[in-house]
């Protein structure tokens, strides 16, 4: 049987110190830096492992002669901007993003901040798996380890030097999901001049996304209690955020309200906005009474981010809450926030009143745990099921099964006039994928 692929759609994730090991990361960076000049900036999230793997790959690179700069806990588009800020010829960020505590990964950027390309990611992977010997520096060509102790102070800078308002009259809740978020998304928020209460910013290294942030707003709804909360993930690099009447605001809602304020400006490029095949039909109608073209891509931020720069779009993102914004560099929940509360102030609509520009069809969204995700394509039965299940639905609705780049699961979504009709058609293929694929 072939190897697994270690990179999937957003790194290489696993379960620290067992899946992916400190031998590993050693690895990995001495592949990376054996034909390629320093330094390297290296940051990571609040997870206990992240240290471990860190210092891994710090001596990875070091062990062939590229010096290392240690940014420490800091969000993922900390690590994009100040690969670019300082000429890095790599950035790596050391996070599972919303995956649970236990887990850790590890994400390579370009010099131009935004992740590695397939093409780069595989003659990675290609050099790390022929393994030893490297290209061993002795004496003074051994790569030298540094910590930029203003790492954060430096990404908090960038991100108020895009100010536009003032967030003055705002109150926003930020709940920072006990991850890399916790230090600059409150200072971020404050020196724009917005009233915020911040929640779940205690990390204690396992406590990282646990029943909080992104994948579960259901505290930050009742505690913002009328006002706009907004959530991040592990890494901050998603925003999901919640209306003043509590409502969850996803990725979708949040693109759309962006390419509204953007085309009524004559600042939406072509009338262009790229989203991924997970997009929401109620976004793709909503794009279509506004007269924008939308460009699907497979799912990961990383697609969007290649047919943004194909296309020139100045906007594009997923419903997982991964925005990314005119730099085309990568997914930054804290700018995306940012940028969604100065939508408001520049409009002086609250949300929940921005939120209208489309109207979501029900959706739902189950994960099938999966002997081998790798077998989904040649699935029959399944594929059969979501033929018929097509033919049911019409143009009414729609279906989405896809395996996880990350994880052993398979996604099945449907989507429906009502959330019934949504529910037993997710039901029923779910049952062929755990017969068919299940553990």
């Amino acid at each position: 049987m072939a190897e697994r692929k270690l990179f999937g759609t957003d790194g290489v994730r696993g379960r620290a110190n067992a899946d992916l090991t400190p031998e590993m990361a050693f690895g990995m960076a001495a592949a990376a830096g054996e034909s390629d000049d320093g330094p390297v900036v290296i940051g990571r999230d609040t997870r206990r492992s992240g240290s471990m793997l860190s210092a891994a790959l710090q001596a990875g690179f070091n062990s062939v002669g590229v010096d290392t700069v240690d940014l420490g806990i800091i969000p993922v588009g900390g690590v994009s901007r100040l690969t670019r800020d300082v000429g890095a010829t790599y950035g790596v960020m050391v996070s599972a993003s919303h995956n649970p505590a236990a887990d850790n990964g590890i994400k390579f950027f370009g010099r131009d901040g935004s992740k590695l390309t397939d093409t780069r990611e595989a003659a990675l992977e290609a050099r790390y798996r022929r393994g030893y010997p490297w290209a061993r520096a002795d004496g003074s060509l051994i790569g030298m380890h540094s910590s930029m102790a203003d790492a954060t102070d430096r990404y908090t800078e960038s991100l108020l030097s895009m100010k536009r308002y003032s967030l003055r009259g705002i109150e926003l809740v930020l709940d920072c999901a006990n991850g890399a978020a916790f230090v600059v998304a409150p200072r971020v928020f404050a020196e724009a001049g917005a009233g915020i209460e911040v929640i779940h910013a205690e990390p204690d290294g396992m406590n990282i996304n646990e029943e909080c942030g992104a994948t579960d707003v259901r505290g930050l709804a009742e505690a913002a209690d009328g006002s706009v909360g907004f959530a991040f993930d592990g890494d901050a690099d998603r925003l999901i955020a919640v209306d003043e009447d509590g409502a969850v605001v996803n990725g979708d809602v949040i693109l759309a309200i962006f390419a509204q304020h953007l085309q009524e400006r004559g600042k939406l490029k072509k009338d262009l906005v790229v989203a991924t095949v997970m997009a929401n039909l109620g976004f793709h109608k909503a794009m279509q009474s506004l007269g924008v073209r939308v460009v699907e891509t497979p799912v990961g931020d990383r697609y969007v981010l290649e047919q943004m720069r194909k296309t020139r779009a100045v906007l594009g993102g997923e419903q997982s809450g991964h925005i990314i914004l005119e730099d085309r560099a990568t997914g930054d929940g804290i700018r995306t926030a940012h940028r969604l509360a100065e939508v408001m102030a520049a409009t002086g609509k609250e949300l929940r009143a921005l939120r209208t520009v489309m109207t979501e069809f029900p959706q739902v969204l189950v994960n099938v745990p999966v002997h081998d995700r790798e077998l989904l394509p040649e699935a029959g039965a399944v594929w059969s099921a979501v033929r018929a299940a097509e033919d049911r639905l019409g143009d009414k609705g729609r279906i989405l099964v896809r395996a996880s780049g990350t994880e052993p699961i398979v996604r099945v979504m449907a989507e429906a006039e009502t959330q019934s009709m949504a529910e037993d058609v997710v039901g029923n293929l779910v049952k062929i994928v755990e017969v068919t694929l299940g553990r």
